[in-house]
């Protein structure tokens, strides 16, 4: 008969005996060295865990995979699965245990299966985003063990910054899977777009950067979203300028400037075009209703 995996709320604590929090910071040293620097194969129902090792090493057991743990390193471990650690006497590093539906973008991105946060992964954080990672999650320990006013929602946006830098470590390993060249297409189209909005470039430019005839490109882009290259342009100016309208104190003469246009009038009738409100109207109507919010 198979051996049943234990389910843990945190490591040792069983589903009856829930503590009440919605996150937990200790070091990988703190638990470990209780059970003689190994922690049995287990899983957690409700919650979501971050470990990350800074200095020694360890090994994990995913299911049935083994896997090293070389520093630094972040093990990245969404709810429901099986796992289980093995930790050298000298390792240092964190362990951060997150309640699901508490932390939004957890919350989000764990009802989408097809999601980097759907399965187990192990990440080295690297170069500026690895330092910044390492110092990220050192303040969030800190504002644990602290306690000082505001924590809550300090951590909240810590923990959010540290995944969404990781997301960007994990997504080109898992975003390939089941997407085809189309798709990909349009999405470095879109990197593209957001980095030379401003510039106002022909269609048949960011073909050229593509390698593509720009008949070749736009077929793409309508197969995959339903517009015209031109209309992914054009959408990316108007959300910009939507932004600046709403929290800028910049006038509208300054944003067109802002955007590449040749006049205010010129991007004003774009404006309308692509929303159906004068920038004027649009800045009057999203402020009133953020001072009733």
């Amino acid at each position: 008969m198979a051996r049943q995996v234990p389910t843990f709320d945190l490591y040792g604590e069983q589903g009856a005996q829930r503590p009440d929090f919605w996150v937990h910071c200790e070091t990988i040293a703190a638990r470990s060295s209780t059970y003689q620097w190994e922690i049995g194969l287990h899983r957690h129902e409700r919650l979501f865990q971050l470990l990350y090792i800074r200095n020694g090493a360890g090994d994990a057991l995913f299911g049935g995979r083994a896997v090293t743990l070389a520093p630094p390193c972040i093990v990245v471990m969404p709810p429901g699965v099986s796992h289980g650690y093995r930790f050298s006497r000298d390792v240092e590093g964190f362990v951060i245990t997150v309640v699901v539906d508490q932390l939004r973008l957890i919350a989000e991105l764990h009802k989408r299966p097809q999601d980097w946060l759907a399965a187990p992964q192990v990440l080295s954080p690297e170069g500026e985003d690895g330092r910044y990672i390492d110092a990220t999650i050192v303040r969030i320990a800190e504002e644990f063990e602290a306690r000082r006013t505001g924590r809550n929602d300090l951590i909240d946006a810590y923990i959010t910054t540290v995944l969404m830098l990781i997301g960007r470590r994990a997504a080109p390993q898992l975003s390939d899977v089941g997407k085809d060249a189309r798709q990909l297409r349009v999405e470095t189209l879109k990197e593209l777009i957001g980095r030379h909005f401003r510039e106002h470039l022909p269609a048949a430019h960011y073909a050229q950067l593509l390698n593509l005839s720009p008949t070749h490109l736009n077929r793409i882009v309508r197969e995959v979203t339903g517009v015209s290259v031109h209309d992914l342009i054009m959408a990316r100016v108007i959300d910009e300028a939507r932004r600046a309208l709403v929290f800028t104190p910049s006038s509208i003469q300054q944003i067109a400037d802002n955007l590449g246009f040749s006049d205010a009038a010129y991007f004003s009738r774009c404006f309308r075009t692509r929303t159906g409100q004068t920038p004027g109207a649009f800045r009057r109507s999203e402020r009133q209703k953020l001072s009733a919010a």
